[in-house]
């Protein structure tokens, strides 16, 4: 088992994923520097970590998806490897074009950082599918922008397309419809708000988030 994480200017969860992955489901965990043009073979987890990517300039994750590395992330996600994007990594993902969407400033204009309970939505992705019959889980946000956007006829589709897998029960920052996290249509590329990376052990105060690493990897 084998995963990458891509390191940003001004990432600063990169480790935290790296030590929750290795931790979780006992994967190998290679740190890939934004600048490279290649990825390593056989990865079966790409993570594009939290962070201020470029230190947020322009739009939150609009200049790293400009990085050299996101082509091939892109080509990746496009070949069936799985994606995650979490909090300034689901706004990459978004810039890039693997999700649909943007996410917006905080609907309270405040940055937000505390512990969220979800409602997992769609259970038999393959990075909830490790839930089994758990249905709401507790993870950490911290952000200033993850108030998710998109139009009617989008979250129409996300919705009726089992697309939405995760919720807020609480929502801390706006977000439509109290999204949480979405995947592709694919189902390979996931991009979510809430930390799983700090929710791996008990001692952090949840280790829902270990479940959503293992589950990627029993489902390769």
């Amino acid at each position: 088992m084998k995963a990458a994480v891509v390191v940003f200017p001004g990432s600063n969860c990169d480790r935290d994923c790296k030590v929750a992955i290795e931790r979780s489901a006992g994967a190998r965990v290679e740190m890939v520097w934004h600048q490279e043009t290649a990825l390593p073979d056989d990865l079966d987890l790409i993570v594009l970590p939290g962070g201020f990517s470029y230190g947020d300039y322009l739009r939150c994750g609009a200049m790293a998806a400009q990085s050299p590395v996101m082509k091939e992330v892109v080509t990746a996600a496009n070949n069936g490897v799985a994606v995650v994007g979490i909090c300034n990594g689901f706004q990459v993902l978004t810039e890039v074009g693997l999700l649909p969407g943007a996410l917006l400033r905080n609907a309270g204009l405040k940055y937000v950082c505390k512990p969220v309970s979800l409602d997992i939505v769609n259970g038999q992705t393959r990075f909830t599918a490790g839930y089994g019959e758990q249905r709401q889980a507790v993870m950490t946000v911290g952000n200033g922008e993850g108030n998710y956007f998109a139009d009617e006829e989008t979250l129409d589709r996300l919705e009726g397309e089992g697309q939405v897998v995760f919720r807020y029960q609480d929502n801390p920052n706006g977000s439509a419809r109290d999204i949480a996290g979405i995947v592709n249509k694919g189902g390979n590329v996931l991009g979510l708000m809430p930390h799983p990376d700090r929710a791996f052990d008990a001692d952090l105060g949840s280790e829902d988030g270990a479940v959503l690493f293992r589950s990627i990897f029993q489902s390769a």
